[in-house]
C-alpha cells in the first residue's frame, strides 16, 4: 500500500531560521527515540543541497534525491537505514541547483511520494535552515512545524524572520518553538517568552513552547562519534529530553494536527502551484 494509504502517517517539519544550532542533530536523535517508542520513522533530508543526516549518523549512501528528480531512480531505490531501524531518504551535497527546486522538480518529488510504499508512522522533515523557497515549500505543506532556536540573538532574531515568513506568505499560525543547547529551563524559557512577545506584539499570534534540549558534552562527543547522542550517551541530560519531546509529541498525537499524509503531498503541490503564479 502507497504511504499515502495510511491515515495515521504524521509529518512533522523541523526548521530552523539559522544554521548551526543543531536542527539536524535534533532530528537525527528525535527519529531514533520516536523508533525505540514503537514508532515507525521516515526521515526526509530536505536541505537538498547541504545534506547532513548521512554523515551525523556514519552512513554512505549511494544514491539520493537529486537522483530521483533527475529521473534515475525512484524514492524507495534510495531509502537507507539507520540506528534501531529508521529510515532515510538522503538528500545531496555541495549542488547549489538543488538549494531552489523548479516547478518540474517539485511534481517529480510528488509523483514519487504519490507511489512510495513504506510502513511508517512518522514522516520527519529536516528542513534547510533561513527562509528558502524550499523551507517554506516543506514547513506549510507538513501537518506541525517545529521551530528550533537557541539562545543565541542571532538564532532568537533568525527564528522570528521565519515565522514571519510562515505568517505573513502562508497564513501559518500553527508553531511550536524547540529551544536547543539551552543551559536550563529558566533559560529556555526566557528565549521563547522573548520569542512569544515579539511574534504576539507584531504578527498577532501565538506560539506553543515545545520545551528544550540542554547544553550537554556528550552531545559534542557523539557528533565526533558519528553517532545519536540518545544511542552513544542513553543516559545523558539531552537524551533524557529528547526522549520527553518524543513522548510529548506522541501525547498529543491529534492536537492540531491539520490532516493525513495525503494533507502533506497535497499541499506540496499546492504550495507549488502558488509559487507557479506568483513567477
Amino acid at each position: 500500500m502507497s504511504i499515502l494509504g495510511q491515515s495515521h502517517v504524521r509529518t512533522i517539519a523541523v526548521a530552523s531560521g539559522k544554521g548551526g544550532i543543531g536542527k539536524t542533530n535534533v532530528v537525527a536523535n528525535l527519529a531514533i527515540a520516536l523508533q525505540k517508542q514503537g514508532r515507525k520513522v521516515l526521515i526526509l533530508d530536505a536541505d537538498l543541497g547541504l545534506s547532513n543526516i548521512d554523515v551525523l549518523l556514519h552512513l554512505a549512501p549511494r544514491y539520493n534525491i537529486q537522483h530521483v528528480l533527475e529521473g534515475d531512480m525512484k524514492l524507495k531505490d534510495i531509502m537507507v537505514e539507520g540506528p534501531y531501524g529508521i529510515k532515510i531518504l538522503p538528500a545531496t551535497s555541495g549542488v547549489q541547483e538543488m538549494t531552489a527546486l523548479d516547478e518540474f522538480q517539485r511534481l517529480r518529488f510528488l509523483e514519487e511520494f504519490e507511489s512510495l510504499e513504506e510502513d511508517i508512522n512518522v514522516l520527519l522533515i529536516d528542513t534547510a535552515a533561513g527562509i528558502s523557497e524550499n523551507v517554506a515549500f516543506f514547513c506549510i505543506a507538513a501537518q506541525e512545524i517545529i521551530i528550533v532556536t537557541s539562545p543565541q540573538p542571532t538564532a532568537i532574531t533568525d527564528a522570528y524572520a521565519l515565522i514571519k515568513v510562515l505568517y505573513t506568505r502562508y497564513q501559518e499560525k500553527s508553531l511550536s518553538v524547540l529551544v536547543n543547547s539551552a543551559t536550563d529551563e529558566t533559560e529556555a524559557k526566557e528565549v521563547f517568552n522573548r520569542l512569544f512577545k515579539t511574534v504576539e506584539q507584531f504578527l498577532h499570534i501565538s506560539l506553543d513552547y515545545l520545551g528544550f534540549i540542554p547544553f550537554d558534552d556528550a552531545v559534542t562527543k557523539s557528533v565526533m562519534k558519528q553517532r545519536a547522542f540518545v544511542d552513544a550517551f542513553p543516559d545523558c541530560k539531552a537524551a533524557k529530553k529528547i526522549t520527553e519531546l518524543a513522548e510529548k509529541l506522541l501525547s498529543r498525537s491529534r492536537i492540531r494536527v491539520k490532516g493525513s499524509l495525503q494533507f502533506f503531498i497535497g499541499n506540496l503541490l499546492k504550495s507549488s502551484s502558488a509559487e507557479l503564479e506568483k513567477k
